[in-house]
């Protein structure tokens, strides 16, 4: 791309592909909640298939690598010459646990560097978590950070 900006149209394009074309993402409920040149924010709705068997149930952590690989890699389609027809696959991905999650949870990835064949993405995931008396507070429940190969397309 030869500027910074996003076509108005690129959230809804993002959605209408995760729901028609990925069937994994789609299953899991994925929804975009925003989307710019360098950074995307992707939410899992809290469902019981998807939880630990623990008393409250809480989500699988699987849940929250899913979408540490999935924003990071997203979150540089962008500056790809050609996001449409080039590629990203992940090189390395690191994901590190903080708290369980108990509810929706949330991830917001942000570009750290964009290179003609690498880039790398910093994402952290939230949800809300117990704090006792049975209320609870949005909080980090992991943060990563992935590597990928961009094909330029």
């Amino acid at each position: 791309m030869t500027d910074d900006t996003l076509p108005p149209a690129a959230k809804e394009m993002l959605q209408q592909f995760i729901e028609q074309e990925h069937g994994y993402l789609s299953w899991l409920g994925t929804t975009v909640e925003e989307f710019t040149y360098d950074s995307i924010t992707l939410a899992v709705p809290f469902d019981e298939k998807l939880t630990n068997p623990t008393s409250p149930p809480t989500m699988h952590g699987g849940i929250a690598a899913t979408l540490i690989d999935t924003a990071g890699g997203i979150a540089l389609r962008p500056s790809l010459e050609n996001p449409i027809q080039g590629g990203v696959a992940t090189i390395n991905l690191n994901v590190n646990y903080l708290r369980r999650a108990a509810g929706d949870v949330t991830a917001h990835a942000e570009v750290i560097r964009s290179g003609g064949s690498v880039g790398v993405s910093q994402v952290t995931v939230t949800s809300d978590v117990p704090t006792g008396e049975g209320e609870t507070a949005v909080k980090p429940v992991a943060v990563g950070q992935g590597a990928y190969r961009l094909f330029q397309g």
